[in-house]
Order: C-alpha cells, then structure tokens, then sequence
C-alpha cells in the first residue's frame, strides 16, 4: 500500500522501514512477516534497510500484533505528479487489483457474518480457495508496470491508488477542482465483487464507493497518448482497461 501511493507522485520507491509491535516475540510469526516484507519489496524493487521490533506484554494479548512501514521515494521535480495540465476529455485508464487488496473489511466481514459462512468454507466465488484465502489475496503492487509506462509515455497526467473511499473518491483527489471523472467502463467486475453486492445487496454505488472493484491504479492520461499506452501495456503482458474520461464540472 505504502508503495503504491509512492508511485501516485510519479516517484520510484527506494526504501521501507517496518515497526512491529507484540506481546511477546515468537520467533516463527515473526519470520513469516519479515518474509512476507522481504517479498513484497522485492516485487517493488526497494530495499529493506530497518524497522523496530517491540515487545511489550499488557498492551497486546497473547498472539496478537500490529505492523506498520513506510516508504520513501524519489522523482525529479519536473516529472511530479499529478501535473496541472489535466483538462476535459482527458482519458482514464485502470490497471487491474488482485482482489479486494486492504480496504472494505469492515464491511466484508459483516457480509461473511451474515452469509452464514465460516472463513475455512469454500469460497462460493472460487471454490479452489477457502473464503478467508480468496479474500486475504495479497495486494497487487504495481511498481514494475507502472515506472515502466512513465519512462515510455509521458503523456500520463496523474495517477490514482484505489483505496479507501474506492474509485469514487480516490480519482477526484489527484484532479482539479474543476474536473471530475465520467466512469463508463465498469460492466463487469470479478467473481468476488459481484458475490459481495450479492450477498450483501450493494448497489453499484455503494460498492464503487468502498471497493476497488477490481481497478487498482487509475492512469490519467492525455488522449493522443492511449494507442501508445496499450502497445506498450501489451508488449509487458498487461491489460488496460479503458474507463472513461474527464469532463468540467458545471
């Protein structure tokens, strides 16, 4: 998550840091995580260079623990993003999620709760998987595809991290004021979002307002610029979805 808002500024992720907090240290929980961390960075080609370790019994109970990092990143000045050069028409183009990444959970857990389902049940969306796997699917993190796009193009305008708030909310927040996205590629969404609205009887806008919806990273990108995009897209074995466009507020 860390790195992903990294690259919403145009910037290359160089370094983490990471702070984990228990009871009591249990040396096989906690090389799973470093495990886990050391992966991640090496998908988002940053370094690991330190973290703290706490222990400290009566604030956590037994087997429990909190983990937090951040990033640092670095990008030329004039390569910042989002540039101030967005305008009408400009295009949107989404790049896909691996699943639900880390936002909506208080709302997927209430669902599940309802459902009648216990986390180890076969997931109704992908029964290879039991639910709790199928959800907990490790967030995508797009740092190869997307460094690679900007020193390919520069006609991308700015960059959207879909989060909390879903696309509703995450796009606007790289966008002038005066600007707002007209969203018309959204017809299909994968397995496990259309058994969420199911489940728990969403509307489209509940659910694009909390989820990702499968869109991880929304591209704003100059128009004369897309053909180009999608060739090199294609060339790294990656699919752009073409979301709509901008449009002046009236």
């Amino acid at each position: 998550m860390c790195v992903n808002d990294i690259l919403t500024h145009g910037a290359e992720p160089l370094f983490l840091l990471d702070y984990y907090g228990t009871e009591k240290l249990e040396p096989n929980q906690a090389y799973a995580l470093l495990e886990g961390i050391a992966l991640g960075c090496q998908e988002a080609r940053c370094s690991l260079i330190g973290g703290e370790t706490a222990q400290m019994p009566g604030l956590y109970t037994s087997g429990r623990y909190d983990l937090a990092g951040f990033v640092v990143g670095a990008v030329e000045r004039n390569d910042l993003l989002p540039k101030p050069t967005c305008q009408p028409k400009d295009q949107l183009l989404g790049l896909k999620s691996s699943g639900l990444h880390a936002n909506g959970f208080s709302l997927v857990r209430h669902i599940v709760e309802h459902s009648g389902l216990l986390w180890d049940d076969p997931a109704p969306f992908a029964s290879h998987k039991s639910l709790g796997e199928a959800c907990l699917t490790p967030s995508r993190i797009y740092t190869r595809i997307v460094q690679s796009l900007l020193k390919k193009n520069k006609g991308i305008k700015a960059i959207a991290h879909i989060t909390g708030g879903g696309l509703t909310e995450n796009i606007p927040r790289v966008l002038p004021q005066n600007l707002t996205p007209h969203l018309v590629g959204l017809n299909s969404m994968p397995p496990i979002f259309d058994w969420l609205a199911h489940e728990g009887g969403l509307s489209f806008e509940t659910m694009i307002s909390t989820f990702n919806c499968g869109i991880g990273i929304v591209l704003v990108v100059d128009p004369e610029t897309v053909p180009s995009l999608f060739e090199h897209a294609s060339h790294l074995g990656e699919y752009l979805i073409d979301l709509g466009y901008l449009y002046e507020r009236s």
